[in-house]
């Protein structure tokens, strides 16, 4: 199957779809952090290339409830990246997946189907992800664990925090190829 990570600089998905044995590509406006199939470039522009699955990670800069007492100074930022998202939606992809943290998609586009947690998938973390699907099954969790750090909330200040904050998580990719490849 081909499948297209839009909005992935990590390549974690990517490879963890890879390592079952699928033509997974990641795509970014940045470089990828690991060796693996990497379009560096604007998604928009390759979703019409032949996909049959696409697990979208758009970014969350603008829509993340986290950042809601800021929504009033970025009116323009918002429209911009919630028309992006209808685009990457909208797409001709027969399997899509996109992932956001809560977020104004709820009201703006619709409740996700399905809200995860890291801990679910053998982290001991916290990080509520949203996943709004088209033509997939919810996600079935892997291995629950106890912990239930917010690590995410709790790092400090850094030039690479957004990056950080942005990784998605080892045993939810997995999942997601186990589960959907």
């Amino acid at each position: 199957m081909r499948v297209l990570i839009a909005c992935e600089f990590s390549g974690v998905v990517r490879d963890a779809f890879t390592r079952q044995g699928h033509d997974a590509w990641s795509c970014d406006i940045l470089p990828t952090e690991s060796i693996g199939q990497h379009i560096q470039g604007d998604v928009l522009g390759v979703l019409d290339e032949g996909w049959d699955m696409m697990i979208a990670h758009p970014p969350c800069t603008h829509l993340a409830v986290s950042g809601a007492r800021w929504f009033k100074y970025k009116k323009k930022e918002q429209e911009k990246a919630i028309i992006f998202i209808y685009k990457l939606l909208n797409s001709k992809i027969q399997k899509i997946a996109l992932e956001n943290p809560i977020s104004i998609l709820s009201s703006k586009y619709r409740k996700p189907d399905q809200i995860i947690q890291p801990w679910q998938f053998g982290h001991g973390e916290t990080k509520s992800t949203c996943l709004w699907l088209k033509n997939l099954p919810l996600l079935i969790p892997t291995k629950v664990v106890s912990g239930r750090e917010n690590r995410i909330h709790k790092m400090p200040p850094s030039e690479d925090r957004w990056k950080n904050r942005s990784r998605t998580y080892f045993g939810i990719a997995q999942a997601m190829a186990e589960q959907w490849g």
